[in-house]
């Protein structure tokens, strides 16, 4: 516990194994109950028998779908970032309500945010944001939502009010916190110090503090600016290479990072989502087809639909 970065992570891991295990050893143990009450033949407790036992099964029903992550990093945090596309400030503000949309869906989950950076558009919304996500298959769940998402609607920028499309690329990434996870040559970076600026948030300073790193074989470049030193900048922009390294092998299906192919990561070619909300309402995943009319819902967090049908997708595959 000396090393107080490992004794956090330790107890992280502990944590989320903790909430794996302890729902199906409570739903045993309700079971066992049941059993032994039911084995004392009282039949008039054959209506509450009836209801304990439709909840055991909703309850076991629900426990299922923790089965569907058998990825190698499904119960690892993920790292979420957000960029807005091409489109100025109807794309900013578009990926902003993507952000609220997945705060919002964690908050509901009890998962634990923590905002790495956040660059606001000059007019409105958000150039682009990154967090950490935090909980019970954190990155297996959101897995599902790495990609371009591309939204329909009637422009609140626009003076004519016509109809806008926009996009935003979401990548997830698992968080690689565990030192000798992904071991990257020191001479495959080039790293990057310059001054940090723009609307990052408060606590940018106007030092050389801002940190761009550039793993040359792939092209893949992290930028942070938003920590109060050069030091930690530095930290969680290598952190944050290696998690999308780390993405860009199971994309790639790569065993190695030297089989790495450059360019070949989320990409704005990758449109996954349509969210249409003019002329008419309707969500619609390009790859599942599971879709809903109630965007606001969905705009509002409610996104697990689509993130079991993709589960369940990816496992029939496999």
């Amino acid at each position: 516990w000396a090393n107080v970065e490992r004794a956090q992570m330790l107890t992280r891991q502990a944590s989320s194994l903790r909430s794996q295990i302890e729902p199906w050893q409570i739903l045993r143990s309700q079971v066992s109950d049941i059993i032994e009450l039911m084995d004392l033949g009282d039949d008039s407790m054959l209506v509450e028998f009836t209801e304990q036992l439709a909840a055991l099964e909703a309850e076991y029903q629900e426990r299922r779908k923790d089965l569907l992550f058998s990825g190698e990093y499904d119960n690892r945090a993920a790292i979420l970032k957000l960029s807005a596309g091409a489109g100025g400030t109807d794309a900013q503000d578009w990926a902003e309500m993507l952000e609220r949309m997945y705060l919002r869906w964690a908050e509901k989950h009890d998962m634990q945010t923590e905002l790495v950076e956040r660059s606001t558009g000059e007019e409105a919304g958000i150039k682009n944001a990154t967090y950490i996500i935090r909980g019970a298959f954190a990155y297996g769940k959101l897995r599902s939502e790495h990609g371009v998402h591309r939204l329909v609607r009637l422009s609140p920028f626009n003076a004519d009010n016509l109809r806008q499309t926009s996009f935003a690329l979401v990548e997830i990434m698992p968080e690689m916190d565990a030192p000798g996870e992904v071991e990257i040559d020191d001479k495959d970076l080039r790293i990057d110090i310059y001054r940090s600026g723009g609307n990052g948030g408060q606590g940018v300073n106007t030092t050389d503090s801002a940190v761009r790193i550039t793993h040359l074989p792939t092209g893949t470049v992290v930028a942070i600016q938003n920590e109060r030193s050069q030091l930690q900048n530095k930290e969680t922009a290598l952190k944050i290479l290696k998690s999308r390294l780390a993405q860009m092998q199971l994309e790639q299906r790569a065993e190695t990072l030297a089989d790495l192919r450059a360019g070949e990561s989320a990409s704005w070619g990758a449109q996954i989502r349509n969210y249409v909300l003019h002329p008419y309402t309707l969500v619609k995943d390009t790859r599942t087809k599971f879709e809903t009319h109630n965007a606001r819902g969905v705009l509002d967090g409610d996104i697990d639909g689509f993130i079991e049908a993709y589960l369940e997708q990816q496992a029939a595959t496999e």
